[in-house]
């Protein structure tokens, strides 16, 4: 009985075939939890379509998932000054974002990022003219630039990457690779076309793996059915039942991610209309489960326990089953399910 992760391969597989074709030398991304697949998955799927190197968020991720990609290992967390070592192997690429991290990485394979509008991490303009003396003691790999997702401020991602292709010819740095993230398919076209001599390369994982929505389905399986009445105690805090129905226990905690999300940006009154509601709703202990029964969202009848749920199901829907399913609209990005399976 368990979280699954139901997968129509041939569908996920056509998916990423289409994204291949977009981006010719694309560097699919494999971090965090693997986008909900794992390290192992995403690696084996990656040796399938014949990539040559695999992006990773840190250090620990590359340790772990050496043993399953052959191929480039590209660290996307720069390098800092006093972190932990690990021990890699020299297929290993690491990101720096700084004069100093360049200066420490000696013979080391190296992407220099630079600083985009992100404003996240990244060298600046201002210190292009320091890179030629490190330069010459890595192994450089290419340029790296992580674009925003959206431009509220109507800017254009190929002219801010063009921008910086010509700071660094400017400057006389070598311009073979550059990476990039967050371009469209033309985008990137556009960008291939206008500097032949340069490979681009483009790190993508989100599009990559979880662009068909309709390639993955998770369920939980039904554990236990308790019928209830209005007014009847249950659960840790013997809370009242609200009217009568069923208490449904159902494969899926907080282990696995269930009931915990990461905050949104709201844009529109609608959906911050939608934000205050579901506010308001959780102070009186109403919150939504990602449970579907019967065609509706039910709701959690407590708080989700480590490793499953406890929801209502009223009355007027069909009693659940046990071993039954449940779908379950599930974030990929921070739910670890119990098994994969293929159909």
């Amino acid at each position: 009985m368990a979280l699954t992760l139901y997968v129509d391969t041939t569908r996920w597989r056509a998916h990423q075939q289409s994204v291949l074709q977009q981006f010719p030398g694309i560097v699919p991304v494999c971090k965090g939890n693997g986008y909900g697949f794992g390290h192992e998955r995403l690696a084996e799927e990656a040796t399938r379509f014949g990539s040559d190197v695999l992006a990773v968020g840190t250090t620990y991720e590359a340790a772990r998932i050496k043993d399953y990609f052959s191929g480039d290992l590209l660290v996307l967390t720069p390098y800092r000054r006093d972190e932990e070592p690990v021990p890699l192997p020299d297929r290993a690429i690491r990101s720096v974002s700084s004069v100093e991290g360049l200066g420490l990485m000696r013979r080391a394979r190296v992407v220099i990022e630079v600083m985009s509008s992100m404003k996240r991490h990244g060298v600046t303009e201002a210190d292009l003219p320091h890179l030629h003396a490190a330069i010459g003691e890595v192994r450089l790999e290419g340029f790296a630039i992580h674009l925003p997702l959206d431009r509220a401020d109507g800017s254009d991602a190929v002219e801010e990457v063009i921008g910086w292709m010509d700071r660094l010819r400017t400057a006389r740095l070598p311009l073979d690779t550059m990476f990039v993230s967050h371009l469209k398919p033309d985008e990137f076209a556009t960008l291939q076309q206008q500097f032949p001599q340069t490979r681009f390369r483009a790190r993508i994982g989100t599009q990559l793996w979880l662009g068909d929505h309709d390639a993955t389905e998770y369920r939980g399986t039904v554990l236990d059915v308790t019928p209830v009445a209005k007014g009847d105690r249950f659960g840790y805090r013997q809370q009242k039942a609200g009217g009568d129905g069923w208490l449904v226990v159902v494969a899926g905690g907080t282990s696995h991610g269930v009931g915990l999300e990461s905050p949104k940006a709201l844009h529109g009154m609608t959906s911050r209309a939608k934000g205050v509601a579901r506010a308001g709703l959780a102070t009186v202990n109403r919150n939504l489960s990602p449970f579907v029964w019967g065609g509706k969202q039910r709701w959690f009848a407590e708080p989700p326990h480590m490793q499953v749920s406890i929801l209502f199901v009223p009355s007027d829907a069909p009693e659940p089953r046990v071993g039954e399913e449940l779908t379950a609209h599930l974030r990929h990005t921070t739910t670890m399910v119990d098994r994969a399976v293929d159909r």
